[in-house]
């Protein structure tokens, strides 16, 4: 069993360190949110003081943070902080887990490099369910050994694991990934407002367009009705499983890497305006499926009341 540290016991990076736990890791872990650290300290993860006391003596370290510049500044350093890759000792497996841009995960492998450290990108699809499931998709991306121990490692975390590629890979399939994602989000948001405008019973429509050619995760998972699928936020006043905020931010990387690859990319702009006017109208912490409203011309969905 290796030792493991652990930075970001988040609403994804707790389950998951705590799956590691289970399987006989020793994990410390560090989180700049006290509250989200304790939750952790009790799934097993011993807490220490801050990220390079985690990382200093671990086989492998993981990152689980919300943005580019938090993996960079975690990872590489700034003026003001050192990076783990300074900490860490030579040779150690460093994975992150982060949806960052790819241009971040370049600069990571890099400087990785320059210090003798392993790194991969190790970006993970399957949302706060799947981390507390255990059933998350790894997207690997570094040189063979590395990605290879990789893959062993994350197993407990894992339904499925996938070793993509050389340097960014990860990161360049989990972008891929979340631009068809959204897009398939505007797609079952207006198909379901459709089928109820010509008077479709919505069970019956769900249960008929998921084993059709309308089929689509968001469909399965995030059907922006109330009462018909189980885990769609629109039975809880679409409080979030993926909020708005971070649902922009993947799609702004992945329409940067469109934009760097000469691509006309017009359905996920779409899908960003839109998740940019909920987050004007100060939704960005709701779900990112509360976009369904804006197929109403007056605004309004069923299951959603902006004053509860």
């Amino acid at each position: 069993m290796a030792v493991i540290g652990w930075i970001g016991l988040g609403h994804m990076g707790a389950p998951m360190a705590a799956h590691l736990v289970e399987a006989g890791h020793e994990v410390a872990g560090f989180d700049v949110d006290p509250r989200m650290a304790e939750r952790a300290a009790s799934a097993g993860v011993r807490l220490v003081a801050d990220a390079a006391t985690a990382a200093r003596e671990a086989d492998a370290v993981f990152t689980s943070l919300p943005r580019s510049e938090h993996s960079r500044q975690v990872l590489i350093g700034d003026a003001e902080h050192t990076g783990l890759f300074d900490v860490v000792r030579r040779g150690t497996l460093v994975l992150d887990t982060s949806t960052v841009d790819v241009e971040t995960a370049r600069v990571c492998h890099e400087a990785a490099a320059a210090r003798g450290i392993r790194f991969v990108d190790s970006p993970v699809s399957g949302g706060i369910a799947g981390a507390h499931a255990g059933s998350l998709t790894f997207m690997l991306g570094g040189d063979e050994e590395a990605t290879s121990e990789a893959a062993a490692l994350v197993q407990p975390m894992a339904g499925h694991v996938f070793v993509v590629g050389g340097p960014t890979a990860g990161i360049a399939a989990k972008l891929a990934n979340n631009l068809m994602l959204f897009i398939t989000l505007q797609a079952a948001s207006e198909g379901a407002r459709l089928a109820e405008a010509l008077g479709l019973d919505p069970v019956v429509f769900h249960d008929l367009a998921t084993v059709s050619s309308g089929d689509s995760w968001p469909l399965r998972t995030w059907y922006p009705v109330p009462g018909v699928v189980e885990t769609s936020p629109a039975n809880r006043n679409f409080d979030a499983t993926f909020t708005t905020r971070l649902a922009e931010k993947d799609l702004s990387y992945a329409l940067a890497a469109g934009d760097a690859a000469g691509l006309d990319l017009a359905a996920g702009r779409l899908a960003m305006e839109r998740f940019a006017r909920l987050i004007n109208e100060g939704y960005g912490d709701k779900d990112c499926s509360l976009v369904v409203k804006y197929v109403a011309r007056d605004g309004r969905t069923a299951g959603f009341d902006p004053a509860a």
